[in-house]
């Protein structure tokens, strides 16, 4: 029988802190999935704030999520970019850029890239014996 699960980010799983400007707080459920709330304080960029974490030139992970307040720019590594703002709902596919556009906090939900999102390298899940991150880390 399903058991009814409720989980709030006031206490989140988990807080995995950027190198600087902001925070995702994680929540976790049973069965693997993974919701992200994250606070990208203004300054923010993935390029500088999370990428020393994830070892990887661009954001590897795929993205669904929903802007809650501010505003962010993403880049994708062909060149095209968008602007979010509160209420867009995006799909963002792997290969990107992002930072925070403005002097107030970007916070987002994000519904699919945050089980490994801006989790050091050294404590990201590997394939057995492959040596590399497992897809979507980062």
């Amino acid at each position: 029988m399903s058991e009814l699960i409720i989980k709030h980010f006031s206490s989140p799983d988990e807080r995995r802190p950027f190198v600087a400007h902001g925070h995702a707080d994680i929540i976790n459920f049973e069965g693997g999935g993974t919701v992200g709330f994250a606070v990208f304080e203004p300054g923010w960029r993935w390029s500088q704030d999370v990428r020393p974490l994830a070892g990887t030139e661009s954001c590897q992970a795929a993205h669904a999520c929903y802007v809650v307040s501010g505003r962010l720019v993403i880049a994708m590594d062909d060149g095209t970019q968008g602007e979010l703002g509160p209420g867009d709902m995006a799909l963002i596919p792997p290969g990107h850029d992002a930072w925070v556009v403005g002097d107030k906090p970007c916070t987002m939900v994000d519904f699919e890239g945050m089980s490994q999102y801006a989790r050091p390298e050294a404590e990201s899940p590997r394939y057995e014996g492959a040596g590399e991150p497992a897809p979507g880390i980062h």
